[in-house]
This record gives structure tokens, sequence and C-alpha cells, in this order.
């Protein structure tokens, strides 16, 4: 028997050993390469989804859809800025107190200016009509000088995933109110207040406590309310405590015009959180080389993990916990670093962490452009708005026909979807749906391994057609 395997020949002593101890030494090789090669045949699977990058670009193609994109981008934020305009102006005269008193002083004259008009009290009155004057200083101007942002809510639950959320931060009053846009068919659309217009202030990290000021408005940024603060939130998100909103996209031209006229003083805080990123960029360096390869299977298995040591459902895991896990994925992470990055993401009383914050932490997530064509993705497969889609749609819906292998003929369609299939199944809790979490997770460990922003895009956009 050849036992030479990496480097490791078998020694005259070792082919004398009865067939036992032959076994035994046999065994601890195979472990030695298992450590060295540690892709399988579900690793392989999953990598074959690459190959979508490798198709050449329609470019002309692309450009119709992304303009088209582009337009219809727009409509909705020029929907939601105009509708933004309506309420807190017609709101701001309305609910003014002085229309109390004026109404008060006329009522006490008893006097009218024209016998013809009825008193304010008896008319009625819509939105903008008022003939009252006020003082109010809110004006259609100061509202202008704002700031639009585009944010989705961190979650696992699909349907407040792929909600289409639109914000604004006013600086005459350093105020922001975030509205959702919802599109009924083709023709009807409805746009509601999310979060009410008013002065919030950060719910955790370094800055909580402190006012939201326009230097955290960024792409990427985090935003965080008291979901008990806001009672009209659906009910899967006053589930959680806190309600954290990312920044997808934001106007750059009325940042940098606003930013320019504004004068906010840095703090020491501002290098606190410089170094929290340094400490988890060193750890997330640490972990993509483990990932590299191997990145679908661990992310998609964790997610799985981490939620079964969440007997409470709470969301929240203590270090042992979070340890547990990352040696069960053989994830190697020093003690030092795991306790530097515990110290930067830990949050709550008890000694817990949100596991799926900390996840994303020290893990890495892929950017927020790569994100969006997941949710486009996953909206194409849900048309119910559920948050989770049977396996069988994904079946029907995913196409490999321009799959290099299956053009080259090396292998057929049916060979590439199954592979999909059975690496996307490895993600799921349930046998016959996947979640837009467990979507997500797919893509994520899939993002790892790709450099190119558009070779990703790629990836997802082609099977899908999207």
């Amino acid at each position: 028997m050849d036992l030479e395997v990496k480097g490791i020949a078998a020694s005259p002593t070792s082919q004398a050993q009865p067939f036992s101890g032959r076994k035994k030494l046999l065994q601890c090789v195979q472990g030695e390469e298992a450590l060295i090669d540690t892709l399988t045949t579900l690793d392989r699977k999953a990598l074959l989804q690459q190959g979508y990058a490798e198709i050449p670009y329609n470019a002309q193609r692309s450009t119709r859809r992304s303009d088209a994109e582009i337009v219809a981008a727009e409509r909705k934020k020029q929907t939601v800025a105009e509708q933004v305009i309506t309420d807190h102006l017609s709101r701001a005269v309305i609910s003014d107190p002085e229309q109390n008193l004026t109404t008060a002083r006329e009522d006490g004259a008893r006097v009218f200016p024209d016998s013809r008009i009825a008193p304010l009290r008896f008319r009625k009155r819509t939105l903008h009509e008022t003939k009252i004057r006020t003082h109010s200083t809110l004006t259609e101007n100061m509202l202008s000088h704002k700031v639009q942002f585009d944010g989705r809510i961190i979650s696992r639950n699909g349907r407040d995933a792929c909600r289409e959320l639109i914000g604004f931060f006013f600086i005459h009053d350093q105020s922001l109110t975030i509205y959702e846009y919802r599109q009924f068919g083709k023709n009807r659309t409805n746009v509601l207040p999310f979060i009410q217009k008013n002065i919030y202030s950060h719910q955790c990290g370094r800055r909580k406590g402190k006012q939201y000021q326009l230097g955290d408005f960024y792409v990427g940024g985090n935003l965080t309310f008291l979901s008990s603060d806001h009672p009209r939130l659906p009910e899967s998100i006053k589930e959680n405590k806190l309600l954290i909103l990312r920044i997808t996209n934001i106007d750059q031209i009325a940042l940098y015009s606003l930013k320019t006229d504004s004068v906010e003083h840095e703090d020491d805080i501002t290098s606190q959180e410089a170094n929290d990123r340094l400490v988890l960029e060193a750890v997330q360096d640490v972990l993509k080389e483990q990932l590299l390869k191997r990145g679908v299977r661990i992310l998609t298995g964790l997610g799985k993990y981490l939620k079964q040591l969440d007997k409470e459902g709470t969301g929240l895991l203590d270090k042992a916990a979070v340890k547990q896990a990352l040696q069960e994925f053989h994830l190697q992470v020093s003690e030092d670093a795991l306790e530097s990055a515990w110290q930067v993401l830990e949050g709550h009383a008890g000694g817990k962490a949100d596991y799926g914050e900390f996840t994303r932490a020290v893990i890495g997530e892929m950017n927020e452009y790569r994100k969006s064509f997941v949710r486009k993705a996953f909206m194409k497969l849900d048309f119910n708005k559920t948050g989770c889609v049977p396996l069988t749609d994904i079946r029907k819906c995913y196409c490999a026909k321009k799959h290099p292998q299956v053009i080259s003929g090396h292998s057929t369609e049916e060979e590439i979807k199954l592979s999909f299939l059975e690496t996307l199944k490895g993600a799921c809790s349930k046998s016959d749906e996947v979640s837009y979490g467990e979507f997500e997770d797919y893509y994520e460990g899939l993002s790892i391994g790709i450099v190119n922003d558009e070779d990703f895009v790629n990836i997802v956009r082609t099977p899908w057609g999207i």
C-alpha cells in the first residue's frame, strides 16, 4: 500500500506494522490531507456558479436595462419626495396652535368680516386651503434643504428585508423621516410614513444617545431606532428591540453641498470607531482566507447552527456559544482577536451580543450594490411577498442555459441546476422552501471569492433573468 500523501512517505517501519497499526496511520494521514484540502463535493458544486462570470457582457442589453431601472427608481423617489413635502407642510399649518387661538378670538368677538362667510370652525378645510395666517417657520424652502437616501431593514425576514424605504434628513432642525414606497400592480402606488418626522438619536454603539447629524448619513451607515417608540411598525419588526436601517444609496450631490455649508465638530468617538474598524478588519482578513473557496457551505451552515444555539429565539448569544460555532466550522481566530472583536460588538446586558451582527462584523459582508441584486432576484421569486420561496418555484425559475459548461457541452442544464439546488438546500432549515436570509447567506458565501462587482452581478443576473 502506497502511503505517500502530500509529501509524507511511508517508512520501512510503517510498512512492517501490523494491519491495525497501518490503518490508524492511514487515518491520521488522511486527516492531515483533509485539513490541507478542505474542499468538499458541495464546495465544488457551489463554485460552479462562478462560471456565469465568464459570460461576455451584452453591453447594449445591459445599458437598456440599467437605464430603465434608473428611470423607475427616480420616479419612485420623486413620488415620495412630493408626498413628504405635501404631508409636512400640511401638518405644519393644520396642527399649528395659532389656528385655535385665531378661531377663539373670532368666536369671542362674535364679529365676522363678511356675513356670507361662515366661521372657521364651521368651514370644511382641506390640506393647504386654510386661510389662517400662521407664524410657523416651516416652509417649502426650508424642507428643500435635505439629503435624501434609500434604506433597507437589516432583517432575516424576507418581507421586511425587501421593503423599499426612502428617507430624508432635514438640515433646518436636524430631524429625519422615512417613508415606505409600495407598488400594487402597474398603476397603483402607496407612500406612507414608516418613521415619523422627528429628532432621533443612535440607540447602540459608540454613539449611543447622540443625536443624528449629517455625518451619520453615508452608504453603508446604520440608523438605529427603538421599536417600542414606533407603535405603527409591522409586528414582525416590533419583535426585535432594535430596528436597524442600512443606508444603501444617497443623494451625493445634495450631501456634498450641505456638508460644504455645515460645520460639525469631530470628537474622540471618531477615533474610537476607526480603531474598532481596524480590529474587525483584522479578523475579517484572517477568516477571508479560510472562506475563500468554501464560503457558501460555511456561511449557510453557520447561519443554521447559530439559530439552533439560540434556544430562546432572542437573536442573542454569549461569547462561549459564538466561539463554539466558530470551532464547529473550523474557523480559526486567536483568543485575543476574538476577545477584541467581542468587546467592540457586545452591546447588551448579560454579556450577550446579536449573533447576526457579530457574523457580519467578523466575517464581513458584500457591499450594498451586490446585495441590491440579490434582493431583486429574491423579489422576483417571492411574487407573493411571503418572505419564503418554495424550492419547486426556484427549480422552475433557475435557468442554466447560458452556463459556460452547458454551452461547451461538458454539462447539461439539468446537471448545473441540480448542483445549484443541492448546495442551496444545505442552507435551508426546511426541506421544501428557502427563506430570504438563507438565500442571502448563499450568495454572501459566493461573494467572498468574487473580486469584481460586475462579475458577481453577472452571476446573479444570468440564471434569474433580472
